[in-house]
């Protein structure tokens, strides 16, 4: 039986592409069970000519309706109804619970989860209107009229354009670097990644900040590495704890946000960053410096790599916060022969970064707006920041350190609430919370919670959050 062009349901005042609407009417007809499999559609020419549309029309739309499963075509034939068409509802995930390594990123599955959670307080990215993507497309669009192709590899560094104009960027931190001692990364989390497949082997033991960044602690599980914690302060590491455990564990690397770090909010200081590196020198002890929130830092706040150069330090930048989560680009900046492994390393595991994103960040950073766009996201999260603060303090929260900037905040909850019952019982009311225990392995990390000050601006998000916490309180009563 041959389907009809009057089988077609198709309307030229829609607003919708012709194509569109084709596609949309043939997978509702088959989803439906109107059209049986092995029916045959009208050839492109006869369907053509009976709604007036072209013949391109009607051949794009049959391309994809036959590479969405639902009908296929036979050369010297026509096309069919396929006899099994992909009607049924696909699983597209997986059960989280059966890796291995589910606890370790679990928070991150959550954050990156676009359909369960309305509201993100316990996100680490700025909200997708606080970025806007308009710049972004003007760099797609000028980059699309450019004659170089669009179908080769990169350069095993990467785009050397934004790798020099990364090396004067450095230079306003007071780390000097030439673009060949800088690598690009696909993010911080590659550069992470490689750095622990050079420096690091099973078994060995790597200092992280406590609190600290959470994907540090999955990155070391993954590489079979030993993280010790060492408790971070006001002004940076403990002294006296990363002292001891320089002697006693002989740990091979040190891995540390120095500026605004995740999730405390706090900088090293002058005099805590030379004790820190005369111990690690002391000790030959690498350090990563991951400086990815160095855009939002209004006080131009001392980087361990401007004081200690390049000979055991490795320093770790992206882009990601300031423009786009989803086109994400990050560095290394190293001595020339740690370059030259890590590239090595990025080539064997990944081959090239991709050029067309370098390309696009590369037009973004110099095109004269980024500066802007910086000044105005600095500004918005001044504007925001004590009155959210000040509303955790109007609910029972503790705020021990007010951050100079960026958006990441370390909260104390109220007495009596744990913030793995709380974040349940928020999770209930499409709320994202973080819990502290994500974040450290201190006995009172359950009473902490890390929070998003760009993430708060809804009303919505304050009522949810003062539901869950009755809840949470009630719950902790009874």
């Amino acid at each position: 039986m041959t389907i009809t062009a009057a089988d077609w349901a198709f309307d030229k005042a829609d607003s919708q592409p012709f194509v569109e609407q084709l596609v949309r009417h043939a997978t509702q007809a088959i989803g439906e069970g109107r059209w049986k499999p092995g029916e045959r559609l009208p050839s492109i020419r006869a369907l053509a000519e009976q709604i007036a549309v072209s013949r391109f029309t009607v051949a794009d739309a049959y391309e994809r309706l036959v590479a969405a499963g639902l009908v296929v075509s036979r050369q010297g034939s026509g096309v069919y109804v396929a006899r099994s068409p992909q009607t049924r509802r696909l699983v597209l995930e997986v059960d989280a619970s059966a890796s291995a390594m589910a606890q370790e990123v679990a928070l991150l599955r959550l954050v990156m989860d676009t359909e369960r959670f309305r509201y993100k307080p316990g996100s680490g990215c700025l909200p997708a209107d606080w970025l806007g993507d308009q710049d972004i497309r003007s760099a797609l669009r000028e980059l699309a009229r450019q004659p170089a192709p669009l179908t080769e590899y990169g350069s095993a560094q990467g785009h050397p354009a934004l790798r020099s104009q990364l090396a004067l960027r450095l230079d306003q931190h007071n780390i000097q670097a030439e673009p060949s001692q800088i690598l690009m990364t696909a993010s911080a989390s590659h550069g992470v990644d490689l750095v622990l497949r050079a420096l690091v082997r099973p078994g060995d033991r790597v200092l992280v900040d406590d609190p600290g960044f959470y994907n540090f602690l999955a990155a070391l599980r993954l590489a079979g590495a030993v993280p010790v914690p060492v408790p971070r302060r006001l002004e940076g590491p403990d002294l006296a704890v990363l002292r001891q455990a320089l002697a006693e564990h002989q740990p091979v690397l040190y891995i540390t946000n120095s500026v605004l770090s995740n999730p405390v909010g706090t900088s090293v200081g002058r005099g805590r960053a030379y004790k820190v590196l005369s111990l690690l020198a002391e000790h030959r002890c690498w350090l990563l410096e991951d400086d990815i929130y160095a855009d939002f830092d209004p006080q131009q706040s001392l980087r361990y790599t401007s004081l200690a150069g390049f000979e055991r330090t490795l320093y770790l930048g992206s882009l990601s916060k300031t423009l786009s989560a989803d086109f994400r680009v990050g560095f290394i900046a190293g001595n020339p022969a740690m370059i030259a492994e890590l590239t090595d390393i990025k080539l064997i595991s990944g081959m090239s970064t991709s050029p067309s994103v370098e390309n696009v960040v590369y037009r973004l950073l110099t095109g004269g707006r980024y500066r802007r766009h910086l000044e105005q996201l600095r500004r918005r999260l001044d504007e925001v920041r004590n009155p959210v603060l000040e509303r955790f303090e109007s609910l029972g929260f503790g705020i021990g350190h007010r951050p100079a900037g960026g958006f990441i905040c370390w909260l104390r909850l109220p007495d009596g609430i744990g913030a793995g019952r709380l974040s349940r019982y928020a999770a209930e009311q499409d709320l994202l919370l973080a819990p502290g225990g994500h974040f450290s392995r201190q006995p009172d990390a359950d009473s902490h919670m890390r929070i998003n000050i760009a993430q708060c601006q809804h009303e919505e998000v304050w009522c949810r959050l003062e539901l869950a916490l009755e809840q949470a309180a009630q719950s902790a009563a009874s």
